[in-house]
């Protein structure tokens, strides 16, 4: 998970994974157009998160298509950010319920 936490602290990686959700399984040209990187540091970047499993790739004849690959995102917001929320659907639950029985009490 740390490898996840690094590659995800950088705004330019996570600028190309909002990139791959938005069209998924893009050459490296495709990733590159439109942004103030050289190619080399969109290799360096895209090398990076493929460590993290944040990104999958297929080989297509000469091309290399990069897939955004949600699983160690979904294993952090549950691990990280639903034990902590948890607490407050619970809330909600509670106050939901309690309302609901003074209604219909």
């Amino acid at each position: 998970m740390d490898k996840v936490f690094k590659a995800l602290a950088d705004a330019s990686r996570r600028q190309l994974l909002d990139r791959l959700h938005a069209d998924n399984g893009q050459t490296l040209g495709q990733l590159c157009e439109g942004l103030a990187m050289t190619r080399q540091a969109v290799t360096k970047h895209l090398r990076l998160l493929e460590e993290a499993n944040l990104v999958a790739t297929v080989k297509r004849g000469r091309e290399k298509l990069h897939y955004l690959n949600p699983v160690p995102i979904n294993a952090i917001a549950r691990r990280w950010i639903g034990k902590y929320e948890r607490g407050r659907v619970d809330a909600l639950d509670d106050l939901k319920n309690a309302l609901e029985e003074k209604r219909d009490g």
